[in-house]
């Protein structure tokens, strides 16, 4: 089976871990734009990273024969710096338009502050304008009162509930987003994450529709290969093979294809526009030229 992996944050894994993805039937990864760890001195140094994720970061991954798109946000952990902060939302109108920028995230909330809620409700705005689906976090503290006031700001704003998907969801808020029209994401990451066993538990509870999963792996301890594993724990508890399908790679798919920049139906449903040409029989590009 192919898997699109929706959530994994590869500029901070090695070579070997998209070899092993590759190997083990990943051929798809979306990439959002992330915390480094400590918190940005300098406006530019998002650009860095924008460009990186729309460059090299492509390139990369096309030496193992998979397709890497990105999502372009100012995330809300940095919301909170003001030193870079209304730069950052400055800057994107130049980004999100580019080709492999298929959603404008992560935006929402970490901590419920006045200044996240002021540039959540800005970048939403930008996804509107841009027509681009929209990743929304929820923190790990106070995780259900943020998924509510996210919920309720996009209603307040009138943002497409289809064109958004609500990530690090628990068992406690995955009924409330699935409640919605919203998207609601699984993230298997062992430190920040439901894990194999209780994504597959949640799956056969409520159904695979409207649900994304990932590993968002990054540079702390995460595995990289968490989705495919999902799939043999799937499959070992008995959940039929359309239903993995679906979750894996039909779901992913049909999300981003929103955007407008990725065909769900040329090249057996995971072309990306505009490409030509390719490694290995995907349509995956050389880097693009430094973005000015």
């Amino acid at each position: 089976m192919r898997i699109f992996e929706p959530h994994v944050h590869m500029s901070f894994r090695t070579t070997d871990d998209y070899q092993a993805m590759e190997a083990a039937g990943v051929s798809v990864v979306l990439e959002p734009s992330s915390w480094l760890g400590q918190p940005r001195m300098h406006v530019g140094s998002f650009e860095d990273h924008f460009a990186s994720l729309l460059g090299w970061e492509r390139y990369r991954a096309s030496q193992f024969g998979i397709s890497h798109l990105c999502a372009l946000a100012l995330n809300p952990r940095e919301a909170n710096n003001g030193r870079v902060a209304q730069g950052v939302v400055e800057l994107l109108p130049r980004y999100l338009p580019k080709e492999g920028v298929v959603a404008v995230g992560m935006v929402g909330f970490e901590d419920l502050s006045t200044d996240e809620e002021h540039y959540f409700v800005r970048q939403i705005e930008l996804a509107r304008v841009n027509e681009l689906p929209l990743l929304v976090h929820t923190p790990l503290r106070d995780k259900k009162r943020a998924t509510e006031r996210s919920l309720a700001i996009l209603r307040e704003h009138r943002f497409p509930e289809e064109w958004v998907l609500i990530e690090d969801a628990s068992e406690e808020t995955l009924p409330l987003v699935l409640a919605t029209r919203c998207w609601a994401g699984c993230l298997l990451g062992a430190s920040t994450g439901m894990g194999e066993e209780r994504v597959a538990s949640a799956i056969r509870r409520h159904g695979p529709n409207r649900i994304l999963v990932s590993s968002a792996a990054d540079w702390s301890a995460s595995d990289p290969l968490q989705v495919p594993k999902l799939a043999d724990r799937m499959r070992a508890q008995g959940l039929a093979e359309d239903v993995v399908q679906m979750l894996l790679w039909g779901n992913p798919i049909a999300f981003f294809a929103q955007s407008g920049k990725l065909d769900p139906v040329e090249h057996g449903e995971a072309a990306l526009l505009g490409q030509r040409g390719g490694h290995a029989g995907t349509l995956v590009r050389a880097p693009s030229p430094q973005i000015r």
